[in-house]
């Protein structure tokens, strides 16, 4: 039996990535009492990674995409961190979101609503976050976006 997430996620028309496996040092997520702390994960969609500059190859919308692929990454690992029950997250409690960009590029807030909308949709109020928008001039493998998370689980 599906429970209530994985039920808006499929009326959402989404489906949850494989968590992806750490690309260096470190591990996909941390938890310390009831937050999970998730590494950065970065915009990759079915067709391999998406890739590319604000401000010069890639439209908002089109960061605002590569933003809520980094959401799905994000839920996917919350999801392993959860023992596959998303039912226990109680919050998503903060985003920081990287946005790979032209030094005149001002609409990394817009961009990392990609995937700040689809935390909302996906917990509703229990997905409204505290959040930075941050402009980086390259990000690892020439990817677009890059947003790390906390949440809060029971």
């Amino acid at each position: 039996m599906t429970n209530a997430i994985e039920s808006r996620l499929a009326e959402l028309g989404l489906s949850l990535p494989q968590a992806p496996a750490p690309a260096a040092n470190y591990v996909p997520f941390v938890q310390s009492g009831s937050l999970v702390f998730i590494s950065g994960q970065i915009s990759s969609g079915p067709d391999g990674l998406i890739c590319g500059k604000l401000g010069d190859s890639l439209s908002v919308e089109d960061g605002a995409t590569a933003a809520r692929a980094c959401g799905l990454a994000l839920i996917a690992q919350l999801r392993a961190a959860c023992g596959g029950d998303l039912t226990r997250v109680r919050r998503v409690v903060k985003l920081t979101g990287f946005v790979n960009c032209t030094p005149d590029f001002t609409d990394q807030p817009k961009v990392v609503n990609g995937c700040s909308d689809l935390m909302v949709a996906v917990f509703g109020e229990a997905g409204r976050h505290a959040r930075a928008a941050v402009g980086a001039p390259s990000l690892p493998l020439g990817v677009a976006v890059e947003i790390e998370g906390i949440f809060e689980i029971a």
